[in-house]
């Protein structure tokens, strides 16, 4: 029959050590390192229609008024999404209020 080792517990920690340390120096230069700018994230009307309920006519309004900023690329308007997340942060109300409403499906 066949004898079965278990391991010590200062065994595995043996094992593990070395390997959590390694990782401890990998995030502290990991967090030196600049961090690189992300390619903004750019919403078609369709998106916004889809993710906040607005309608046509409410993003054309938006647009107009400068509300809502935008890019004009090949006659396609692009709504920047950090945009849209800074000024919906900024306008974040704590009473439970929304600003825009989910549409019905």
């Amino acid at each position: 029959m066949e004898q079965i080792s278990i391991p010590t517990l200062e065994s595995i920690k043996g094992l593990i050590e070395p390997l959590y340390q390694r990782l401890q120096n990998i995030e502290s230069e990991l967090q030196k390192m600049p961090k690189k700018r992300q390619l903004s994230k750019y919403y078609r009307a369709k998106d916004l229609k889809e993710f906040f309920g607005l309608t046509n006519n409410t993003i054309i309004k938006y647009r107009n008024d400068g509300t809502l900023p935008f890019t004009l690329l090949g006659g396609v308007y692009l709504y920047d999404a950090n945009a849209i997340d800074k000024m919906l942060e900024q306008n974040k109300s704590n009473t439970g209020r929304r600003l825009f409403y989910e549409r019905a499906n």
